[in-house]
């Protein structure tokens, strides 16, 4: 039953703009979701050309990022640097990336503590803006200044229409004091926003491949990052399934080639991403052609090394933001309940595939010169049970029983040396992890024969060494294998 306000006692509760304000630093951007937010905006706004600048100062460096979208003017600029401005719950183009009205904010104050606007709206002069947390924190008000870093203010007076976001007093990058000639600090600056860069890269690559917007770092362009290496020929494309009835979102699977079928060492190098190859496998979640989510299972499954080539894209529309529970930070994203099965049974499909191009890599037979590929060792299946052999007609294994005629303890070592180097213990953790077939116990099958005589002959030896017949055997019960054959010994 609606409740009838007009007859209940109210009473303001206005936070105060402080400590609000130092909340919004904490919700947990990093500096590359923080820029990406900010590029969200300019697209939204339309722009085609988007530039991220630096400016190395130590303490006092500055970021900015400049679109030539269609700007603001005064009441809209104010109305933009308002948090919480505009309400999650309405209706939203479907190119508008934003959702709760606080990405400009809330981004900018979790990396610095002055945050500038200056924007120009087509027909109108330019219009600056600032938050200053310093000020606010001896103020206590939701104020504005009228203030933004002095090399900035006339930067849009000859541009048709446009805005520039600019970050100083950089505390969350550049510790404050931090000296311009720190070359340690500077390194680490750079190498921080090289982060930025990759991440957006791959945040927007959908955007810069059908070029709708251009974005340049600094004077350079910046080229897309697409996860799925859709130009190499080896890529497996998988059809694509509609996620739900009638909701629009759909899902597409990839399965990327083997390093070996890799156009080239650069190509395989550049697919492995931001993360590395392991950590980039799983869902790629889009929203209007905006990559939310990169690499990861969304709770259904756990990274494994053996699925590392599996990649899949889900797209939604932004009417599903809340089916998807979309973070502020656009950053985060779960399935809805009824949609985890279909989503978990087409990942199967998907990483059966993936798993069985890394399983065969190496293990392409070819023919050279005449003569098979030979390994060293066999994999064997008997009763559902999986278990590995020591290729005996192998060349090697051949030439090492020549060597032990003359040189019985170099072919030892040596036969001992390639048989540690050569356990196939990536396609036993897979097949460990798959849980296909069982694996078969050690000395299940071992002839009972080959023991007996192994063990009378180290029997023999211990006791020509001076051991009792009880220490001989107390010794054999101590030594693996051995100590799986007690009643054998006890049979000495």
């Amino acid at each position: 039953m609606p409740i009838d306000y007009n007859n209940i006692a109210k009473q303001s509760a206005i936070p105060k703009a402080s400590s609000m304000i130092e909340t919004f630093r904490a919700i947990g951007y990093s500096l590359e979701t923080a820029v990406a937010d900010i590029i969200d905006n300019s697209i939204s706004a339309g722009a085609k050309n988007i530039r991220i600048s630096r400016i190395w100062r130590g303490g006092n460096s500055i970021i900015s990022i400049e679109d030539d979208g269609c700007g603001m003017n005064n009441d809209e600029l104010v109305l933009a640097l308002c948090p919480g401005a505009q309400n999650p719950l309405e209706q939203r183009s479907e190119t508008d990336l934003g959702r709760f009205g606080l990405g400009l904010k809330t981004a900018s104050f979790s990396q610095c503590r002055k945050l500038s606007v200056i924007s120009r709206k087509e027909d109108y002069a330019p219009v600056y803006w600032s938050w200053d947390l310093d000020y606010i924190a001896q103020s206590d008000k939701w104020e504005l200044v009228k203030w933004i870093p002095e090399e900035f203010e006339h930067s849009l007076d000859e541009k048709k229409s446009g805005t520039i976001v600019v970050w100083s007093d950089l505390d969350r990058i550049v510790s404050p004091d931090t000296n311009m000639t720190n070359q340690n600090a500077q390194e680490k600056f750079s190498h921080a926003l090289d982060k930025v860069k990759r991440h957006i890269a791959m945040t927007f690559h959908r955007f810069i491949e059908n070029k709708s917007i251009t974005i340049y770092w600094g004077d350079y362009l910046i080229e897309p990052w697409n996860p799925f290496c859709i130009d190499e020929p080896a890529t497996q494309i998988k059809s694509t399934d509609y996620i739900g009835f009638g909701s629009g979102a759909m899902m597409k699977g990839f399965v990327l080639p083997h390093k070996n079928q890799f156009s080239s060492e650069e190509a395989f190098k550049r697919a492995e991403g931001i993360n590395g190859w392991s950590a980039q496998q799983g869902f790629y979640v889009y929203r209007g052609n905006r990559l939310l989510l990169a690499g990861d299972w969304l709770g259904l499954f756990r990274k494994e090394e053996h699925y590392k080539l599996v990649r899949i894209q889900i797209d939604i529309p932004n009417n599903l933001d809340f089916d998807w529970q979309i973070d502020i930070k656009k950053s985060k994203a779960y399935p809805p309940a009824k949609c985890i099965e279909q989503l978990r049974a087409y990942a199967n499909d998907v990483r059966a595939a993936g798993c069985e191009v890394y399983r065969h890599r190496g293990k392409i037979l070819k023919q050279r010169a005449g003569t098979c590929f030979q390994p060293l060792w066999l994999e064997k299946k008997k009763d559902d049970k999986w278990s590995f052999v020591v290729n005996r007609d192998h060349a090697m294994i051949q030439s090492i029983k020549l060597l032990a005629k003359d040189k019985p303890e170099q072919a030892i070592e040596t036969l001992l040396k390639f048989i540690e180097e050569a356990i196939p213990t990536e396609t036993i953790y897979i097949d460990k992890a798959q849980n296909e077939v069982g694996q078969k116990q050690p000395y299940s099958d071992m002839d009972t024969d080959v023991v007996r005589n192994m063990l009378k002959t180290m029997y023999n030896n211990q006791l020509a060494q001076g051991m009792s017949n009880a220490q001989a055997k107390a010794f054999l019960k101590a030594v693996e294998p051995f100590n799986n054959y007690e009643d054998l010994i006890d049979e000495l």
